[in-house]
């Protein structure tokens, strides 16, 4: 049994499932939340529901301004627009041997974690899961989607194998990466690609590809993003790049978080996913012209909500 000391920042869709897991694998595991999260889990319990689970985990919480101890490892889960004021609030419990591991979409996160905490605290990560937080709270599982993939970005820390030991064998996929940086990519071109597809199209993937020159619009978004990380230096492998176009061009397919969220008139991560990689694309010299219009669009959307 591992004796890494966990500290997770989010109990949202992505932080709540993966740390409730290691909950459940007897993993010392904590919860760092905002006071109003923090009390409808001391209600409720962390709830994990949906393709027939129901599970309620009593999880060991922390709030906000109230750490006052170092952990071995923090798993960063929140969305890009909170990332600010996260650092702010987990700063307290990293120590000399901590290692930070962010799973937030995009690489701008990786640029503020290595300027506050210094590039060999910051490991490489990725998560995949198929989740959202219900109106109640509970973390709701869509589909069956559920792994992590990690590595350090540069050499490797002497705790990185116990990271390993504390998250393998937890109830989902965990595989320590030696290309992590490529995965990122890899993931980064996939989020954008869909995102854009259901953004500029205001449909979802099946809506888009049932129309003439559908298909071809998506993989043409795809292509875009995908030079982009070829041109940064970090191609993406063949076997994602097909999967990504096969997703982008799946008539099954729906619409991805961020263009729920976009519908719902809430925040999206427009900078993080669409600002950045479009602003790389200009320094790298490769046109996005599908990329630049989804982020004005989402820049619009912004200024609209406020």
């Amino acid at each position: 049994m591992s004796d890494v000391k966990i500290l997770v920042v989010g109990a949202g869709a992505t932080g709540g499932y993966f740390g409730g897991r290691l909950l459940q694998a007897g993993r010392d595991v904590t919860f760092l939340v905002r006071p109003a999260r923090a009390k409808l889990l001391r209600e409720r319990g962390l709830r994990i529901v949906g393709l027939g689970e129901e599970t309620t985990l009593d999880a060991p919480l922390v709030e906000t301004g109230s750490l006052d101890r170092a952990y071995d490892l923090v798993l960063l889960a929140v969305k890009a627009t909170g990332l600010a004021s996260a650092i702010d609030d987990f700063a307290p419990a990293v120590g000399p041997g901590t290692l930070i591991l962010p799973f937030l979409n995009g690489l701008a996160h990786i640029d503020a974690l290595d300027k506050r905490f210094g590039a060999d605290t910051v490991l490489g990560g990725v998560a995949k899961v198929q989740t959202t937080v219900d109106d109640d709270g509970a973390i709701r599982r869509l589909g069956p989607l559920q792994s992590l993939a990690y590595g350090a970005r540069a050499e490797a820390p002497e705790k990185l194998a116990d990271v390993h030991a504390a998250l393998n064998d937890a109830g989902f996929s965990a595989t320590l990466d030696e290309r992590i940086t490529e995965s990122m990519w890899a993931k980064w071109v996939f989020i954008a690609a869909i995102g854009a597809v259901n953004s500029l199209m205001r449909g979802t993937i099946g809506d888009v590809v049932a129309v003439p020159g559908g298909a071809e619009f998506a993989e043409a978004v795809v292509a875009e993003a995908a030079a982009v990380a070829a041109a940064a230096g970090y191609p993406v492998p063949a076997a994602d790049l097909a999967a990504t176009r096969k997703t982008v061009t799946d008539p099954a397919m729906g619409g991805s978080s961020l263009y729920r969220d976009l519908l719902g008139g809430h925040p999206v991560e427009g900078e993080q996913i669409f600002g950045d990689l479009t602003a790389r694309a200009r320094e790298l010299g490769v046109a996005t012209p599908l990329l630049d219009l989804v982020t004005l669009q989402l820049r619009v959307h912004q200024h609209r909500i406020g």
